[in-house]
């Protein structure tokens, strides 16, 4: 589906940041928001969900932890055992440095599955990344019309003299899967 709207860039966080408070009442939705740094308040501004990843760390991190163990102690215990100068067999001295690796390499590796299944698609570059520096050094609001009544050089004119966009260009957007 394509659906009209622009791509705004703004020299600094303060206008993107009312454009981006002001987007719902003054017809315009804010799709996607691209910076070259973290701007405190954005994610308030756009009322973003917090991540549920690191309950996805916490718990493939436990599995990996309890997986390393209980491998260290079914080889060491009841399939191999070895007497190795009196040691006793289930030295869990010995489990730590495996089983810490172990969760660490399957929370690493399932935080980054569950973050390209939540996404529902696969890593690539925006599509209004042609936006005159929108990863480089500018603040960029791709704004889509929620209205018929959309008036989109009543609103670049708008953006530019109220919240200082630098460039403002209509375009049309495509919902993507």
């Amino acid at each position: 589906m394509t659906r009209r709207g622009m791509v705004v860039s703004f020299a600094d966080e303060v206008g993107l940041l009312a454009a981006v408070r002001q987007g719902p009442a003054r017809g315009f939705e804010v799709v996607e928001v691209f910076a070259p740094y973290p701007v405190h308040g954005l994610p308030e501004a756009l009322a973003v969900r917090p991540s549920r990843l690191n309950r996805v760390g916490l718990v493939a991190g436990l599995a990996g932890l309890a997986g390393g163990i209980a491998l260290q102690v079914w080889t060491s215990v009841f399939d191999w055992p070895a007497n190795v100068g009196g040691r006793p067999l289930n030295s869990m001295p010995a489990f730590v440095p495996v089983a810490f690796e172990l969760a660490v390499l399957f929370a690493g590796v399932s935080v980054v599955a569950a973050f390209l299944l939540s996404l529902r698609r696969s890593p690539r570059p925006p599509d209004v990344a042609a936006a005159a520096g929108s990863l480089d050094d500018r603040l960029v609001a791709v704004l889509a019309a929620t209205n018929a009544r959309f008036d989109g050089p009543a609103l670049a004119a708008e953006l530019v003299a109220e919240h200082g966009a630098v460039a403002v260009e209509e375009r049309l957007l495509e919902d993507r899967p």
